[in-house]
């Protein structure tokens, strides 16, 4: 790739150029990933190591009860993870509906927090399955960096501090959150010092018992003690019979590259559609920023949002599979739909029948991770195990009340998923390892900066700096500042509804590349941090 190494936009960041990267949305967490391959660990170990140290140094976004998505290039393969849990055995509508009462559709009601939104955490399970498949240096050692920290306490960063504050009004009342996030009776503030002995007891006990404690061992007996104590439903046997899930990935050709993201039940196909849909248009003869190529991308973006929250759940409750949505013909039959002068609020189409943190590793021999783990909504739940620091997500608010739906609440099933990992490539080899936290915008946000890179030849840091837009689920629009005025004046004339947004943090995410330099192991890679977060990348 010939990018233009000029980066057109406000910014303080360079691209990093080194044999060994790690790059994430904080950095000391950037720095416990080098640290493990300055000691002889390989791309694994340092994204084992660095996603341990985020869920001290970021809790706003990330916890030990998170869930996970990985994939790994070893040289040789590509592995997808899926470290999503399911509903705890107890779980079913009739009994939300007993507890919550029904809506005006006669449905039941779920909540957004509390206990009743927490499915079977596996983010720990991530960085067990992924040592034990790829690992090189002992378990232990890879706790080691989080362990200290959350014992001598974090400089709040700024980002996390915005955050922090926003979130604290919300979840004051969940249990244990007080006690563990609001020191002094309030979210700890930009330069002030945050402890965690909690968490440092859950991580001093993976590093000296291993991972499984968390499920079988003192960790998972705290986390159902607590659960009896305070309303919720998980239970040993809840605990102890997860398992995460080795998956193949799934892609799409753009470009004369091969996109790759995991199937679901994780919302990545929504990327791999909009870009095979964008294949039948020409973006590159329209303005790189110009309302003609935004609007392009935005209506290929809620075809693919139409379809994804139709047909998307657990695999095993699918009536369409993913490979009938990828399907060529029907893509090229979506694409035949857009208007290119006019705004659409599309349908599902009809295929033929049959709080986030991201990080990405490489080193020197090659080896790529594109990892991801999320307490979705900011600190997830909201409930907190307080002597062991584990704040649990909220994933089970991502299910359906619609029993129709193929994503209606069932126990045992794993929920919709909005975190996914991205993997590039180029020839049959890895070219970039690269992901975008943020919810629903993260599929829009890998469209968008693949486009930067491989229509218009951006680097990508300045792919990663350009300004972003968002498609909600009601189809109305969000615009970053940072784009010409002239743009969003043009997309209102077109029938596009948008909103006044000004929190970058919170509404057009932020993410983490890797791409390779060539196939020459000591050529290494150039990286990128996204300046919407307070991460950087690091390397050597």
């Amino acid at each position: 790739m010939a990018f233009n190494w000029e980066n057109p936009y406000p910014s303080v960041r360079t691209p990093l150029f080194a044999r060994n990267v790690v790059a994430t949305s904080h950095p000391l967490a950037a720095q416990a990933g080098t640290r493990a391959l300055l000691s002889g660990g390989n791309a694994v170990d340092a994204a084992i190591a660095a996603a341990a140290t985020l869920t001290v140094v970021e809790p706003v976004s990330n916890g030990l009860g998170s869930d996970a998505f990985a994939m790994v290039w070893d040289g040789k393969q590509l592995h997808g993870l899926n470290s999503s849990g399911p509903a705890p055995a107890s779980w079913s509508l009739e009994r939300f509906a007993q507890r919550y009462g029904r809506d005006d559709q006669d449905l039941a009601k779920l909540p957004q927090r509390g206990w009743d939104t927490v499915t079977i955490p596996g983010a720990v399970a991530a960085w067990g399955a992924l040592h034990h498949r790829f690992g090189r240096l002992p378990f232990s050692r890879l706790m080691e960096t989080a362990c200290e920290i959350a014992e001598r306490g974090v400089t709040i960063a700024p980002r996390v501090a915005q955050k922090w504050q926003a979130a604290a009004p919300l979840l004051a009342d969940q249990p244990g959150y007080a006690e563990t996030f609001l020191p002094d009776g309030r979210a700890p503030r930009t330069g002030e010092k945050f402890v965690m002995p909690g968490a440092a007891r859950t991580l001093r006990l993976l590093a000296d018992r291993g991972y499984r404690d968390f499920y079988q061992g003192e960790a998972a007996e705290a986390i159902v003690s607590w659960a009896r104590k305070t309303g919720g439903q998980i239970t040993l046997e809840d605990l102890a019979g997860y398992q995460p899930e080795w998956v193949n990935p799934i892609g799409q050709r753009y470009r004369g590259y091969d996109l790759f993201e995991l199937p679901p039940n994780g919302q990545g196909i929504a990327a791999l559609m909009a870009l095979g849909i964008l294949e039948h248009f020409d973006l590159r003869s329209l303005p790189l920023d110009g309302a003609a190529s935004q609007h392009l991308q935005i209506e290929a973006m809620k075809l693919a949002f139409a379809d994804l929250y139709r047909y998307v759940a657990d695999p095993r409750s699918m009536d369409i599979t993913p490979e009938q949505m990828l399907e060529s013909d029907y893509l090229a039959r979506r694409a035949r739909q857009i208007n290119l002068h006019q705004a659409a609020r599309p349908q599902p189409g009809m295929p033929a029948s049959g709080g986030t943190v991201y990080l990405t590793t490489a080193d020197e021999s090659g080896m790529m991770v594109s990892f991801i783990q999320s307490n979705f909504m900011g600190f997830g739940s909201g409930v907190v195990v307080p002597e062991y620091g584990i704040s649990l997500q909220n994933r089970g608010a991502g299910f359906s009340n619609d029993p129709k739906s193929a994503n209606a609440l069932a126990a045992g099933k794993r929920p919709f998923h909005t975190i996914i990992p991205g993997f590039l490539f180029k020839d049959g080899q890895p070219q970039m390892s690269f992901g975008v936290m943020g919810g629903d915008m993260q599929p829009q946000s890998h469209v968008q900066t693949l486009v930067r890179m491989l229509d218009y030849q951006q680097q990508p840091q300045a792919a990663c700096d350009a300004p972003r837009w968002k498609v909600n689920r009601d189809f109305t629009l969000d615009l970053e500042q940072g784009f010409d005025p002239a743009v969003g004046d043009v997309l209102r004339q077109q029938g596009h509804e948008l909103k006044s947004v000004y929190d970058s943090y919170m509404d057009f995410g932020s993410g983490q590349f890797i791409w390779r330099l060539s196939q020459d192991p000591e050529h290494g890679y150039v990286a990128a941090s996204d300046s919407r977060r307070d991460g950087q990348a690091v390397g050597f």
